[in-house]
């Protein structure tokens, strides 16, 4: 795979458009490239839609479609793609919490392909051979040079060869590549279920794109509500019907005991600690599966529009 070397073309394109897309771009002293996408620009629709392209290494579309009122009377972000595997566990899945001293963002993209050393891409034998690494980093600040450094050490690429894409879950770009995660939530949580996501050949998923929001906590609430209790996947899979019966039940959202409420209430609860939450709630609220070898269908889950309704009216 080179999964690094299609995103950081896509990135040097978007670079010369840095000014027509509301975005900066920052060198480090020690060679590495910055885009800024909402940290201290504004950013927008257009950039957000190109940084889920960016975290989904280039392999999937990326759209803003209109509204389905039943659920939010707002625009849904929808994905769609033929390389799942690749485009969402190999790159978007946020695997990797970035730390150093007071530092600390969210890290995903194809550059975790590149650094290799999460327990889902040794399974998947996920190994990129690009000679960049490209991140994206959910984060208020503007990584420095050290944590630049760590991070291309970590990828084992020269500080030249890295490209990091920054951007505030409350902006409007990291609002979008966020919520542009519906099909990847629903491959993780098959891939923790045991179920085989090589299966997996093709993926759609859309979600509503929630209001902005005032704060960190609330912003990747409503991000996650966006998808917990207004996502919809549908995935195309090759395996085995016994297997969608087993499995398929357990893939929503909805399968979770902390399921039902807003999630930055569930949030706050466990004190802030984005680990403590029961990994099982983080999945679509609903899920299609069709079978290719059967010809079979099911569906999964149900919507809960008045959490939505909770979650992006609260002041």
């Amino acid at each position: 795979m080179r999964l690094n070397d299609s995103a950081a073309e896509l990135c040097r394109r978007v670079a010369k458009q840095h000014e027509a897309l509301r975005i900066a771009e920052h060198k480090r002293g020690c060679g590495a490239t910055i885009l800024d996408f909402g940290v201290d620009v504004v950013g927008g629709i257009e950039a957000g839609l190109i940084l889920a392209r960016i975290c989904l290494a280039n392999l999937a579309k990326v759209d803003l479609v209109p509204a389905e009122p039943s659920i939010w009377p707002s625009p849904q972000i929808q994905v769609s793609t033929d390389s799942p595997i690749q485009a969402c566990m190999a790159s978007q899945y946020a695997g990797w919490p970035v730390q150093l001293d007071k530092f600390f963002a969210m890290g995903s993209g194809p550059m975790r392909a590149r650094r290799g050393r999460e327990h889902v891409l040794e399974t998947l034998k996920a190994v990129d051979l690009s000679s960049a690494a490209v991140g994206v980093l959910e984060c208020d600040a503007i990584p420095s040079d050290a944590v630049s450094q760590m991070i291309a050490e970590e990828c084992r690429v020269n500080c030249a060869d890295l490209i990091l894409c920054v951007a505030p879950t409350r902006s409007i770009a990291g609002t979008i590549q966020v919520v542009a995660r519906s099909i990847e939530t629903s491959l993780h949580k098959l891939f923790e279920l045991g179920f085989d996501i090589c299966e997996v050949i093709s993926g759609h998923g859309s979600a509503p794109m929630p209001p902005p929001a005032r704060d960190f906590a609330e912003g990747i609430g409503r991000t996650n509500d966006a998808i917990l209790y207004g996502g919809r996947v549908t995935l195309w899979v090759d395996t085995d019907d016994s297997r969608i019966d087993e499995l398929g039940p357990k893939v929503p959202s909805g399968a979770s005991k902390d399921w039902g409420r807003p999630f930055a209430e569930i949030f706050r609860d466990y004190k802030f600690d984005f680990y403590k939450v029961d990994p099982g709630l983080f999945s679509p609220a609903e899920i299609t599966m069709n079978n290719l070898r059967s010809g079979r269908t099911w569906r999964f889950g149900s919507l809960r529009p008045d959490v939505l309704e909770k979650s992006f009216t609260s002041r």
